[in-house]
């Protein structure tokens, strides 16, 4: 057995952080700039120029209506990315506020809390949105919705387990020993300290959520027309696959890269934020 101190690897997994990192940051900049780099107006249709193979004119090809492909990726970029941040920060919001206050009181409210979460870890993540975007009906809201109430639960039990642990370390103690109030206890010293695991959760998230949001608008129960979105792009031209390729192979490609970027770069966070990850 050696008895030196074993050191994490500066290697693969953080070159490959990084390139998860410019990856995300070059979609979101496409994203965001989505109305000066586009070559064509959004949802604008050219019916003689339908179909089109990609060419000069057209680097992705048009789709059955003539629209331009990258066009409509740029601006689905905005609906997907726009999606993900909404559903974790609601997930986040809520699931790290239960689970915070849950670790820290313990006893009933922890039970009570807990319990909640269970009901909803006990259903299928994804039969769960279907069943909720079902009732409220197809759009983006809905698709926000429907994730984000599938996905606190997670970060609640998470935060949980890391708070209840803070909540018994010898500051929070001394803390309280001086009368500080409780709710300034968790905010001061619990929250802060419970946060590393869910940012790196949240971050590999990212990739999960996107996936879901493009099945939901798949099975037409996530972003209806006229707005742009990935999932919704593959749906809508499923039917030419085998003819004309282009039209779901490059949205297609988008969602993978994008998606596989976000867990990139969540697992370099993961391998550089814990501290019992080393390579030996």
């Amino acid at each position: 057995m050696s008895l030196t101190k074993p050191v994490r690897r500066p290697g693969r997994v953080d070159r490959l952080a990084v390139l998860g990192g410019v990856l995300i940051v070059l979609v979101a900049l496409s994203a965001v700039l989505a109305p000066w780099l586009a070559p064509y107006e959004e949802n604008t249709p050219d019916p003689l120029h339908s179909l089109d193979p990609p060419s000069g004119a057209h680097w992705f090809g048009t789709d059955f209506a003539g629209r331009d492909v990258l066009t409509q990726i740029l601006y689905g970029g905005r609906t997907s990315l726009t999606i993900v941040v909404a559903v974790l920060t609601v997930s986040a919001v809520v699931g790290v506020t239960l689970g915070v206050v849950a670790g820290y009181a313990g006893g009933p409210v922890r039970d009570v809390i807990m319990r909640v979460t269970d009901v909803f870890l006990a259903f299928p993540a994804l039969l769960l949105s279907l069943a909720l975007a079902v009732v409220l009906g197809p759009s983006v809201t809905t698709a926000i919705v429907a994730i984000a109430a599938t996905w606190w639960p997670w970060y609640a039990r998470l935060a949980a387990s890391v708070a209840a642990s803070v909540a018994t370390r010898p500051y929070v103690d001394a803390a309280r020993c001086l009368g500080v109030p409780a709710p300034l206890v968790v905010l001061r010293h619990v929250l802060p300290n419970s946060l590393t695991p869910v940012l790196v959760q949240v971050s590999l998230d990212a990739g999960g959520v996107i996936l879901t949001a493009a099945a939901l608008s798949y099975l037409g129960l996530g972003a209806r027309e006229p707005v742009a979105e990935w999932g919704l792009m593959v749906q809508q031209s499923q039917t030419y696959f085998t003819t004309n390729w282009w039209v779901v192979t490059f949205p297609g490609l988008a969602i993978l890269v994008t998606a596989f970027a976000f867990n990139l770069l969540g697992e370099g966070l993961r391998a550089a934020l814990d501290p019992r990850r080393v390579i030996r």
